[in-house]
């Protein structure tokens, strides 16, 4: 694609600062235009990084014929109609996670994404840490055999944002299950080669969003009576191949955690692997040896939430596929549907990406 491919933001006051340093440093695209229902962070916004195509109406976006990507950075419940009106309108999309809260509306993104013919991707940031990508290419040559179990999770101890777009259903679609368990699940099934699930047992619960003094550490203050969402999620996931994973996420747990607890174990015929560590280990078992090796890194080269749109920006540039494929984020999502369908039915269910 000739010239530099224009980007328009929707959603400018949260996870889209984290975004700008990307598309600031990409060699293929810049921010040209930004959309926010809240005129004075929009305003301010655009001062700050020089852009003058500012409007409270995100269709301002979808009609800009100079527009070639739509950055959607709204909260959870809001992602798939902005999507796909986006789509719709011939740009190519990167949207924050999730995707979208329920299966079947990323089924119509990913519907709107192929009449387009354009690009549609999430933005699991995760992916695109050093370490994700370095243990990547590791398993990829067959160290771990058959991965067969996997186990992660990704905890907090009163660690979140109390606000209307985190902690209600009709804004979020969803509490940690969706939040940040759509980060650690992500990842994991990433790195086990995206198996296809087939059933879930899960749980989904607010055992301490509603206790009496419960409070929000990062800000300080008093959980609001409204809180309508889980505040943990537990579930045993079953893929068609055999393999099996436990997930495990929480803002409020008792635990002992200095901000966030986030890791992940593999286990393979052949070895198993920790993240973050990068620790692979394995077995001789004819000299009845145990080896342990720490895959070495330097610093990230970009912090992974900018990164994550420099590769957009080039996929769409040169053509290559989407970074994260909406058909995996569809995996993703059909399994932490699944939890909040287990749980509402006491039972273990089943799933289906068709």
């Amino acid at each position: 694609m000739a010239g530099t491919l224009k980007v328009g933001v929707i959603g400018v006051g949260g996870i889209a600062r984290t975004h700008m340093p990307g598309w600031a440093a990409s060699e293929h695209a810049e921010v040209i235009a930004g959309s926010d229902i809240n005129a004075a962070v929009l305003e301010e916004w655009g001062k700050l990084h020089g852009v003058g195509r500012l409007s409270t109406d995100p269709a301002d976006i979808f009609n800009d014929p100079d527009i070639d990507i739509v950055d959607i950075c709204t909260p959870n419940r809001y992602h798939a109609p902005l999507a796909i009106a986006a789509l719709n309108a011939g740009k190519h999309v990167i949207c924050e996670k999730p995707l979208a809260p329920t299966p079947q509306e990323i089924r119509q993104m990913i519907e709107a994404r192929n009449r387009a013919g354009k690009l549609l991707m999430t933005a699991q940031h995760f992916r695109f840490k050093g370490i994700s990508q370095a243990m990547k290419r590791e398993i990829e040559t067959g160290v771990l055999g058959d991965i067969y179990h996997a186990r992660g999770w990704m905890l907090r101890r009163n660690g979140f944002i109390p606000s209307p777009s985190f902690i209600l259903q009709q804004h979020s679609g969803g509490g940690p299950c969706i939040d940040i368990g759509v980060h650690i699940l992500d990842l994991t099934l990433w790195l086990m080669g995206n198996p296809k699930p087939v059933a879930v047992t899960g749980v989904a619960r607010a055992p301490l969003a509603h206790h009496k003094g419960a409070f929000a550490a990062w800000t300080g203050t008093p959980i609001p009576p409204e809180f309508d969402v889980e505040d943990y999620a537990a579930a045993f996931v079953r893929f068609e191949n055999g393999a099996t994973l436990v997930l495990e996420v929480s803002w409020l747990l008792h635990h002992d955690i200095e901000g966030e607890d986030m890791q992940m174990w593999l286990y393979g015929t052949e070895g198993g692997c920790h993240w973050p560590k990068g620790e692979f280990l394995s077995t001789n078992y004819q000299t009845r040896q145990f080896y342990n090796r720490t895959l070495k890194l330097t610093r990230d080269t970009m912090e992974p939430h900018a990164l994550e749109c420099v590769e957009f920006a080039r996929a769409v540039a040169t053509g290559a596929p989407s970074p994260v494929p909406a058909e995996q984020s569809l995996q993703v999502m059909a399994i932490l549907d699944g939890i909040y369908r287990s749980q509402r039915e006491g039972r273990e269910v089943s799933i289906s990406l068709d």
